[in-house]
């Protein structure tokens, strides 16, 4: 008799966890569209195709996404913060990358990336930067 309760019951939490239509899974980097907002094609420019690969190949995606809030910030909406701001702001956000935080885009804490180069981490900030709206 439990078994016959349980099917149920664990049929209906994972479709409730999962599920959902396939054509909503979150655009891989690169391949949205909406990432090029301007006439400008990024598609050739190396500080964003490094960038890109490194945003990749780690977890940012997992909170981030280039033109909606998710857990942490659109890219979108770094890159309008930050984007006309003096050089010295790709060193402060690579070492905010590195050493996580919060308080800036509300009280969601970012995760330490300790693992990750000074050298990538702003490798990554440029490529966020060029997403500004122009």
């Amino acid at each position: 008799m439990r078994k016959l309760i349980l099917i149920p019951v664990f049929t209906t939490i994972l479709f409730s966890c999962g599920g959902g239509d396939k054509n909503d899974k979150p655009a891989e980097p690169g391949t949205n569209e909406s990432t090029e907002t301007s006439s400008e094609d990024l598609s050739d420019n190396p500080v964003y195709k490094k960038g890109l690969a490194l945003v990749g190949s780690n977890d940012c995606l997992t909170c981030h996404r280039v033109d909606e809030l998710l857990t942490g910030p659109s890219y979108r909406d770094i890159a309008n913060k930050y984007g006309s701001m003096s050089d010295t702001i790709i060193s402060h956000l690579a070492g905010k990358i590195i050493a996580g935080g919060n308080g800036v885009w509300g009280d969601v804490f970012m995760t330490p990336h300790a693992g990750l180069s000074k050298e990538d981490a702003e490798a990554m900030v440029e490529y966020i930067l060029l997403l500004k709206n122009k």
